[in-house]
């Protein structure tokens, strides 16, 4: 923890606390933070103003925080270095924003909404700017024994999962449409970035070798 950039880090002291905090009262007194902090249909009698924010740092269990930590943990240093902290900080930020005025727009459209907690919209959008910075890293996969270059997984992903919204299976409550908002508001971020003349992106190809297993960050869940 003493070598991780201080908003990654930071940021995962905020979802382990709090997510250790929802757990505890659950159990001690059946209070459920998720109820107050995770994100609801605007028009809903249980909406608030700060859930657009406050759903980013609600999971739903053990295996969801530590997908979404994990990711954050390993792609997030990684863009915080390269960016630094502020610019990383509000990169995060926009994508969970994004994320949620997505999921927002997908309830409006279908009628259909329930609460939506996680950290995978923001992680998705640090995804995106892997790929975008880093087009070449070969990423090795669990189950997967070639690598694969960031670019090529970015765009399979997303692929992914468009059709798992388009085509939701039984069961499904996983908020696909959410992640894909992360990855676009992050990519209109990046495009707003580059418009402006922040610090310039960098253009050379990279080959870096990362032998982690990134396959399972990407839980989203919908707590109905």
């Amino acid at each position: 923890m003493r070598n991780l950039p201080k908003v990654t880090k930071y940021l995962l002291i905020a979802n382990f606390a709090l997510w250790f905090i929802d757990m505890l009262l659950e159990k001690r007194f059946g209070i459920h933070l998720s109820n107050v902090l995770g994100l609801f249909y605007f028009q809903h009698g249980a909406f608030h103003v700060w859930q657009p924010l406050t759903y980013m740092f609600m999971h739903a269990n053990m295996s969801h925080i530590l997908c979404n930590m994990f990711a954050l943990w390993m792609f997030g240093s990684v863009i915080e270095n390269e960016w630094g902290s502020k610019k990383f900080a509000i990169y995060y930020l926009i994508c969970g924003l994004g994320a949620a005025f997505t999921q927002e727009f997908i309830w409006w459209l279908t009628g259909s909404y329930g609460v939506t907690i996680g950290a995978s919209g923001a992680v998705f959008g640090i995804l995106f700017a892997f790929g975008w910075l880093f087009p070449d890293a070969r990423l090795f996969l669990f189950l997967l024994p070639i690598p694969i270059r960031a670019r090529i997984f970015v765009i399979l992903y997303a692929a992914f999962e468009l059709f798992a919204g388009l085509a939701p299976t039984t069961g499904d409550n996983v908020a696909h449409f959410a992640h894909l908002g992360g990855m676009l508001f992050g990519w209109l971020l990046i495009l707003i970035w580059k418009h402006v003349h922040w610090p310039p992106f960098p253009h050379k190809k990279r080959e870096e070798t990362l032998g982690k297993d990134y396959s399972n960050y990407h839980y989203h869940r919908n707590i109905n």
